[in-house]
């Protein structure tokens, strides 16, 4: 028996097959992952001490976070395709999103009693999956400049940092209305350290989106005022400005949440929310709607 070379066209699809396959297997892997954490929370019942709970639920947790983040990889990166280059879109920005997310809160687990949460992150970061495996993102075989991977970079990693302040924001929200209704969390993080919390990461996360928007500005050549980089800066300014009321009003509760909320929902218009109004309903490629 003897094997001939496959034709050219055969070879590129053969070729196209191993790296779609990988991305399949990952984010089936992690969605199921996911699934299998939220509905372990569900059947645990309310006997289970929060104790047990992350002994039962962490590690297939954990083994849905190492699927995920090879299923970013395999797509983002664009790592086996025959054209070079990375890929986005605004379904992996929000798969990246909660896996930032995601990483920060299994760090945190290990030391502050964040249980409640596990089961409401684990289903978001399945749509997440789920949303980035029916829409991957699209080939950018050359940036625009030599710092445009270094911009990408840091505005994922603000992302992040945003999702994890408005975690921690909801979290003291939860805990406000509880304590004004005397109620009693058993477990739960104190109020006051929730909040110092959640404006260290927003801290953070301004940081790093004010690198990412002036490299943007300034390395980037293709640097225009669309209704992109236009949400961008006015989330960077309502997330700036809940910083200096803090600093300087002592703002905090429910008035610096809905800045925060505010901000990030900005955040999350200005890339993820103009991309899937181009990939999705105008159905534009990168042509028609720009970076």
């Amino acid at each position: 028996m003897s094997l001939s070379p496959a034709p050219l066209g055969d070879a590129a699809a053969a070729h196209a097959i191993g790296p779609g396959l990988a991305l399949a297997v990952a984010s089936g892997l992690a969605l199921l992952g996911y699934v299998w954490v939220g509905l372990l929370r569900a059947r645990a019942g309310e006997a289970e001490t929060a104790a047990r709970a992350p002994v039962r639920s962490v590690p297939p947790m954990a083994l849905a976070w190492t699927a995920q983040f090879v299923a970013l990889f395999i797509d983002i990166s664009g790592f086996g395709l025959a054209t070079p280059g990375a890929r986005f879109g605004f379904a992996p920005a929000l798969s990246m999103t909660t896996w930032l997310v995601l990483t920060v809160y299994l760090i945190e687990s290990r030391f502050l009693p964040l249980h409640s949460v596990r089961r409401v992150l684990a289903w978001l970061a399945a749509a997440a999956v789920l949303l980035a495996w029916g829409f991957p993102g699209e080939s950018r075989p050359t940036a625009a400049s030599p710092w445009a991977p270094l911009h990408w970079v840091l505005g994922l990693a603000s992302y992040g940092l945003f999702g994890v302040a408005v975690l921690h924001a909801a979290l003291m929200n939860r805990a406000e209305n509880r304590l004004r209704h005397k109620l009693a969390t058993p477990g739960g993080l104190p109020l006051l350290q929730l909040e110092r919390l959640t404006f260290q990461f927003v801290a953070a996360g301004v940081a790093v989106l004010s690198l990412a928007i002036l490299l943007g500005w300034w390395f980037t050549p293709s640097w225009h005022w669309d209704h992109k980089n236009l949400l961008a800066v006015l989330g960077w300014l309502v997330l700036t400005g809940l910083l200096v009321g803090r600093r300087i009003y002592g703002w905090r509760g429910r008035r610096a949440t809905r800045w925060l909320y505010a901000g990030a929902a900005l955040l999350l218009l200005s890339y993820a929310g103009s991309r899937f109004v181009f990939e999705v309903i105008l159905q534009r490629g990168l042509n028609g709607g720009g970076a």
